[in-house]
């Protein structure tokens, strides 16, 4: 998939990229893309890129009591930063996962699950971000996730 850095990224993009660039498995889990923020509110100094992802619960993605995975949520919050990396690039750009640490906080059962992916530093060859993790059903953090991918030659 080629498209230029600084064109346009808007969620039309970004949903085409989730279709037909993530494996199937992943497209299995039938997320959405929610919002993108790549454009720096004046009155927001500490503000980051990143975007909002939605994974709306399915017994399928539940464990034995009807906990949502941990597996699943690992698989949401590292899209969810693929994404928003990929929206402050304004563009799309092959990369890899390097690291992935996630801090689960609680269990999430009978909800959707929203991804807040913020992209922490933006490099030429690394770049870095954390993701929390909420239960769309009280808007309470269910996972903390900070990771670091391999930015890819295009």
């Amino acid at each position: 998939m080629q498209m230029q850095p600084d064109a346009e990224f808007g969620l039309p993009d970004a949903r085409r990229i989730l279709a037909e660039v993530f494996a199937p498995w992943v497209q299995d889990l039938d997320l959405t893309v929610e919002r993108l923020e790549h454009a720096q509110p004046a009155d927001a100094p500490d503000w980051q890129p990143g975007a909002l992802l939605r994974m709306p619960f399915s017994e399928r993605l539940c464990r034995n009591g009807g906990i949502v995975c941990g597996q699943a949520l690992m698989a949401l919050a590292d899209t969810a930063m693929v994404i928003a990396i990929l929206a402050a690039n304004r563009g799309y750009r092959p990369m890899t996962t390097v690291d992935q640490t996630t801090h689960f906080m609680r269990a999430v059962s009978s909800s959707d699950v929203i991804a807040d992916a913020r992209v922490v530093r933006l490099g030429r060859t690394m770049s870095f971000g954390r993701v929390t993790l909420l239960s769309a059903a009280d808007n309470k953090p269910v996972a903390m996730v900070s990771s670091a991918f391999a930015m890819l030659p295009g």
